[in-house]
């Protein structure tokens, strides 16, 4: 048997900076109040979530919403909060030149923009020893016609050559794929067929990040994940929920069967530990919840999740599968899916010196109270939409 209690102990989870900032839907961002006003802000509250949670020792930034003048002191003061920073990602979406593309985009001045602020963010991750620069591009096409396909994907690869290329060594880069939206008729990179292809051709340091709001419905994304764990391509995850397109809703809110059954496919590849390289980060937007209480319980959603996962009987599940034994075999998922981790996991966090509710701690903690008091004045961060 797995050394269960020894793998969610050294379960890392990333948390993402925008999460703690107002961020909703592209109808309408409801502020609240207490939302932090700079990365500073943000990042101290990721501090709070990791302090109660225990799990989540890193923080995401995202470029220009994080803009700052000195990086390495921002580092600096996340290390005093008791937390790192995690991935840089990139911005070629928001600014009106990338109305037809970014680094897609059949005017090259407009290319050489986009490409310039990756590179950007490679500079931002040597200031703050970041390892990963994840890449999503909105980029893609509305009407048949409107643009080469084939020319699209060559400058999405040459784009990624440059700025593969200026990695350093200890460095990665994580493309991101998403089926639709903005562009409606033809996006620039889909699925993750087309990020795989791309990371193949880069090379190493190149592998596919797997957001999970970003399928079509009824997607298998456990397959997905299996795939890329064999062809060493898996490079990190961003969690969140679905019900109809990219929601971003709390991770294991819309279907918690799906991220056990994802999780299961890690834990059976032994990819949890850090040492395979995967990241396991968060990428939600929090409309209507409150937005610090919703990391802790997106966090604690993929502890329960990889609970149960890592108590499968891998050995009564490879019986079955070798007998050929459907039932046998479904009921050995089926048995850990359906246990109550809850009290595995209220005992865990005892051991390791944590509240066993990090959501009751959190309401005790009086820290809602005190940003609330503290967060007057100026300008709230957002997401610039």
């Amino acid at each position: 048997m797995r050394d269960v209690r020894a793998a969610l102990r050294q379960q890392r989870i990333e948390t993402p900076s925008w999460a703690y900032a107002n961020s909703g839907t592209r109808f309408k961002v409801f502020a609240q109040a207490g939302v932090p006003r700079n990365p500073e802000e943000k990042i101290a509250d990721a501090g709070v979530v990791h302090r109660l949670t225990g799990v989540a020792p890193t923080v995401a930034l995202h470029i220009p919403w994080d803009k700052v003048d000195d990086y390495a002191a921002l580092a600096k003061y996340a290390a005093d909060q008791g937390v790192g920073i995690g991935a840089i990602n990139a911005n070629v979406f928001q600014d009106d030149d990338y109305k037809l593309g970014s680094v897609t985009n059949p005017d090259p001045a407009v290319r050489r923009k986009a490409t310039d602020h990756l590179l950007e963010c490679v500079d931002i991750m040597d200031a703050t020893g970041s390892r990963d620069l994840k890449l999503w591009f909105s980029d893609g096409t509305n009407y048949p016609g409107q643009d080469s396909i084939r020319a699209r994907q060559d400058r999405l690869a040459e784009a990624l050559r440059e700025v593969y290329d200026r990695l350093g060594d200890d460095q990665r880069m994580l493309l991101e794929y998403k089926l639709f939206e903005p562009a409606f008729y033809t996006t620039d990179v889909p699925d993750w067929g087309t990020s795989y292809a791309h990371c193949i051709e880069l090379g190493p340091k190149a592998t596919v990040c797997i957001d999970t709001g970003h399928h079509a419905p009824g997607t298998n994304i456990e397959f997905i994940v299996a795939f890329l764990l064999r062809a060493g391509k898996l490079g990190a995850f961003d969690f969140n929920s679905r019900f109809y397109a990219d929601d971003d809703l709390m991770v294991g809110a819309a279907d918690p069967f799906q991220l056990f059954r994802i999780m299961h496919e890690i834990v059976s590849a032994d990819a949890l530990g850090e040492d395979a390289g995967i990241a396991f980060m968060l990428d939600q937007c929090h409309n209507i919840e409150p937005k610090i209480p919703a990391i802790i319980r997106s966090v604690m959603n993929v502890q329960e999740a990889t609970a149960k996962a890592l108590l499968v009987d891998a050995d009564a599940l490879a019986a079955a599968q070798r007998a050929g034994d459907v039932l046998g075999a479904n009921a050995a998922l089926m048995d850990a899916y359906n246990t109550d981790v809850r009290p595995l996991l209220r005992e865990l966090r005892e051991e390791m010196g944590l509240d066993p509710d990090p959501m009751a701690a959190y309401a005790r903690s009086g820290y809602a109270e005190k940003i609330v008091a503290e967060r007057v004045g100026g300008e709230q961060a957002g997401w610039g939409a």
